[in-house]
This record gives structure tokens, C-alpha cells and sequence, in this order.
């Protein structure tokens, strides 16, 4: 064998060990070891006892199959999707022994004009409206959305129930301190029949003033978002997916405030409670055009 081969083949095998090295210490990561978008063979969570399970599989909308950590700390929900949750047509329902459900969407300027008559001749029960947002550029400004008072007025006048979102890129407490006041003032002479949720989610294809948060900073405002709303007499929500749940934020402090899960698959892997599942976020609901987020609501009996 020449010397260059020898160099070739000695440059190879380095590269393969430097390989295994990092993907052995990428998937003991306890955190998460991506599967991609092939369904893996374990992804039953119920299969053994919470004293027992060590992992769990979840659906990530953008990243595909994950294991993470489990948390015991945080609390289970009881769905039984078998035979239970019900599909017509891109329409969800769900009903057993413990559960019925209500079926809602949430929109915002995305979604133009809305013929709220037709939506809730479409079967739409609530709507949960943006109410503003902050920019996610180095400003952070918030902004009014601008068709929320016009989706409020018109989605109460057809027996609509109502739920708001603020969309926030806050990176400090005074900032979520500053988005809770403006979600507060714009909502003060509203009646609410659903929570007021906080919605701190990833960007996506573009940078954003909140990429480096650590799961820390993240429930901390969450938290303090959360209890501003309950301090002022309404019902608080935090969104988010299987991702940001299971390791963006210290789910077992949320136990005692509801949760609205974005999961897009026909019946989510997910473990953990929620009251509201955002199924879909290409939907078809007549009175609006394009495209819409539906959302089902688990309701005790």
C-alpha cells in the first residue's frame, strides 16, 4: 500500500471515530435524540408505569420524532383516542366516559376579513383572537393586531366564545411586565369566556431576539405572565409544542394553569395535560379564506 493510500485510510478511520464520539454524546444527551420523520417502533407511552418510564417519544411539528426525558412531575393527561376521537372531513370531535369536546379556531390579521356568520354556521363554537404582538426584531415593539377589536365585536355578536393570545418575544420580567399591562388595558372593558394565553414559540426561517432564552428565563416569564392575568381575575393559558413543553421550560411548575398544545398529527404522542389542541394549521372553515388554525377543547363531564 502506497504512503498516500496509507494517510487516506488513517484520515478515514480518525473521521469515523470522531463520529461515533459525537453522535454517541449527542444521543445520551438526556435531553432529546432526534428520529427524523420516520415513525420509530416504540412510540406507545403508555406501555409502562410512570415509576418505570425513563423516555418518552413525542412529535415536534418542525423537528419530527424525538425521545426526550420523562418528567413525573408533571401531570398526565387521560385521552383515549381509540375509538373516541372522531374525523369528518378535517373535522374533529371527541367524546368518552370523562370527556366531550368543543371545536374552536384561533386567528389574527393573517386571516383577513372573517364572515363570522358563516364560521359559526360552520360549526365554530370559540375563537381565540391575537391581540397584539411584539416584534421579534432588535425593537421588540408591541403592536395592537389589527383586526382584533373587529373579530371581537363580530365573533361575540353570532354567540362566538372568546379567548385572546398575545404573541410574545418578551427577554426580560419588565418586558412580560410591559406585554401583560398591554394585554390587560386592551381587554378591560371585554368580556373573556376563555383564557388569556401566552404565546412564546420559535421562529421560524429567521432569527429572533428570543433564540438564546434558556429554559430557566423562559418559564420565569411564563410564570409571571401567567400569574399577572390570574391576579386580575382571568383564567391564564401558555402555548406551545411537544418541543418547547418537554425541554424549553420546567413543565411541573404549569401543573395548576391550562395549556393549549399545537400538534399536528392525526393523534398526538404527547403524554402530558392539555384543555386545547390546535390540530391543524392548514384548516378550512367557511367565512374565512385561506387557511386557519382549528383547535379542539377537551372538556370534563
Amino acid at each position: 500500500m502506497g504512503k498516500k493510500r496509507i494517510i487516506i485510510v488513517v484520515v478515514i478511520i480518525a473521521l469515523s471515530l470522531l463520529v461515533s464520539i459525537i453522535g454517541a454524546k449527542y444521543s445520551s444527551n438526556n435531553q432529546w435524540a432526534n428520529y427524523g420523520n420516520e415513525t420509530p417502533a416504540n412510540t406507545n407511552n403508555s406501555d409502562i408505569s410512570v415509576d418505570e418510564k425513563k423516555e418518552i417519544t413525542i412529535y415536534d411539528i418542525e423537528d419530527g420524532y424525538m425521545t426526550v426525558k420523562f418528567n413525573p412531575d408533571a401531570t398526565l393527561n387521560n385521552y383515549t383516542w381509540d375509538d373516541h376521537l372522531k374525523n369528518n372531513n378535517g373535522i374533529y370531535t371527541y367524546e368518552d366516559d370523562n370527556y366531550t369536546s368543543k371545536l374552536g379556531i384561533d386567528v389574527s390579521s393573517h386571516q383577513g376579513n372573517i364572515n363570522w356568520k358563516k364560521v359559526k354556521e360552520a360549526g365554530i363554537e370559540f375563537a381565540i383572537l391575537r391581540l397584539g404582538y411584539r416584534g421579534y426584531g432588535d425593537s421588540g415593539k408591541i403592536m395592537l393586531d389589527t383586526t382584533f377589536e373587529d373579530n371581537y365585536k363580530k365573533a361575540k355578536a353570532e354567540g362566538i366564545q372568546i379567548g385572546v393570545y398575545f404573541f410574545s418575544q418578551a427577554i426580560t420580567i419588565d418586558e412580560v411586565k410591559e406585554e401583560a399591562d398591554f394585554v390587560m388595558n386592551n381587554i378591560k372593558d371585554k368580556e373573556l369566556d376563555y383564557p388569556v394565553v401566552f404565546d412564546l414559540e420559535r421562529i421560524k426561517d429567521d432569527d429572533a431576539r428570543t433564540d438564546n432564552l434558556t429554559a430557566d428565563q423562559i418559564t420565569e416569564m411564563m410564570l409571571e405572565f401567567c400569574k399577572i392575568m390570574e391576579q386580575n381575575g382571568h383564567k391564564s393559558c401558555i402555548y406551545g409544542n411537544a418541543k418547547t413543553f418537554t425541554t424549553k421550560l420546567k413543565l411541573e411548575l404549569f401543573n395548576d394553569y391550562q395549556k393549549w398544545y399545537a400538534d399536528y398529527q392525526e393523534k398526538p404522542l404527547y403524554p402530558y395535560e392539555y384543555s386545547i389542541w390546535q390540530y391543524t394549521e392548514t384548516g378550512k372553515i367557511n367565512g374565512i379564506t385561506g387557511n386557519v388554525d382549528i383547535d379542539i377543547q377537551f372538556i370534563k363531564k
